[in-house]
């Protein structure tokens, strides 16, 4: 199997004493500021449709190792991020007895982790599973992310996201290629999609869904600029970097669909429509490797490798389980019919799920890199990167003046 060069857990319920994540194999001396690592996990709060609990938590990271300075140390990161809310919850998640009777949860949610859980665990309360599987956890993961986010940054590669559709409301596909400019104010709108017009339609359409107790879902897309061709390998089935980015993606709560480039859209044309054909052209800022493209249909990546352009992970997320008007179920004490259970729930999280995916792109390509290029310190990784692109720059050259 394929060694990890980075790897990460986290850890923590969601209305626990708060979260934990540990990353190891960071490279020493990569920067990193307070901002780095909350900036992100205040974006992750935002979104239109997002319910009570974002006015209760003001996520911030706390630096329990792996840091001193404002650098990395090369040794293991731990963070922790606190629940506020858990001061409400003491006595339900206590981690030890408590003297007063806890009232246990009976009614899965259709939908949810809870059903399979209690199964496959053994428990006789759904809350045992609920606070794990939540989405709660992807606190943990975009701290951890935003470190990452800091090892690709000083390796030139940036990562941004963007929702393209919330239930029935499509954004139209952009007339150019999006550049990272074209992000710098993603944030500032309410669903964090790029065209206004199609903002007010989908704020128009999660409020319809919640005033009739629904939950809608829809589809974000992560896009990788600065990558480098050859990242992930054809060589092995799990070298190849669209299957680590599909489980990447996969991983992160009700995601249900992932799609690269064009992704299934590529099924219904001919091939000769479908591939992106390749030019000549001198290494420079547009065409640093000696050749351009001027489709993307691909996303970035052929034969398990990225080739150069831009990746573009799309993602599709379902509609939250948790429904203000529950959905049928089963009690699993009595086996009675019975509704399943009601908890505090958003309308909407699509917009908050493209920082996670953020987040998790970062952290496959961050150890993809650190893979391939090595390095304790983070100047030996931009070292061996360097050479690896002046490798490429003089293939080119040394090809053409053979053509010539």
């Amino acid at each position: 199997s394929r060694p990890m060069r980075l790897r990460f857990t986290t850890a923590g319920e969601s209305h626990g004493p708060g979260l934990i994540a540990v990353i190891e194999g960071v490279p020493a001396g990569v920067e990193l500021t307070p901002d780095d690592l909350n900036y992100d996990l205040a974006r992750r709060q935002l979104g239109y449709g997002r319910g009570g609990r974002m006015k209760i938590e003001k996520d911030a990271a706390v630096v329990v190792s792996g840091i001193r300075h404002g650098k990395t140390l090369g040794s293991p990161i731990a963070l922790s991020i606190p629940n506020r809310d858990y001061a409400n919850w003491e006595e339900r998640m206590n981690p030890w007895p408590v003297e007063s009777e806890v009232a246990e949860v009976h009614l899965p949610r259709p939908g949810h982790a809870d059903l399979p859980g209690v199964q496959k665990f053994g428990h006789n309360d759904v809350r045992n599973v609920l606070e794990r599987a939540s989405a709660r956890e992807t606190t943990a993961r975009v701290a951890v992310g935003a470190v990452a986010r800091a090892v690709l940054r000083d390796l030139g590669v940036g990562v941004r996201s963007h929702v393209t559709r919330i239930g029935e409301v499509d954004a139209p596909q952009p007339a150019a290629p999006l550049q990272l400019s074209d992000f710098e104010g993603v944030d500032e709108s309410p669903v964090r999609c790029l065209d206004k017009d199609v903002e007010r339609q989908m704020i128009r359409h999660i409020d319809v869904q919640r005033k009739a107790n629904e939950t809608i879902g829809g589809i974000f897309e992560v896009l990788v600029f600065g990558l480098v061709p050859g990242i992930g390998s054809y060589a092995t089935w799990d070298g190849r970097i669209e299957g680590r980015l599909a489980q990447a993606m996969c991983s992160i709560q009700a995601i249900k669909g992932v799609g690269f480039g064009d992704g299934f859209g590529l099924t219904n044309i001919p091939g000769s429509s479908a591939h992106d054909e390749v030019f000549p052209g001198g290494a420079g800022p547009t065409t640093p490797f000696g050749f351009h493209r001027t489709t993307n249909h691909a996303g970035g990546i052929e034969g398990g490798m990225t080739n150069g352009e831009t990746v573009v992970v799309k993602a599709a997320m379902k509609p939250l389980p948790t429904l203000t008007k529950p959905l049928r179920s089963v009690d699993i004490a009595t086996g009675d019919e019975a509704a399943a259970l009601k908890e505090r729930t958003d309308s909407c999280t699509v917009p908050a799920a493209g920082v996670v995916g953020e987040a998790m792109a970062a952290l496959v390509f961050a150890e993809s890199y650190l893979e391939k290029f090595g390095g304790d310190n983070i100047a030996d990784t931009r070292a061996a990167l360097s050479a690896y692109q002046d490798r490429i720059a003089e293939e080119v050259f040394f090809s053409a003046q053979e053509q010539n």
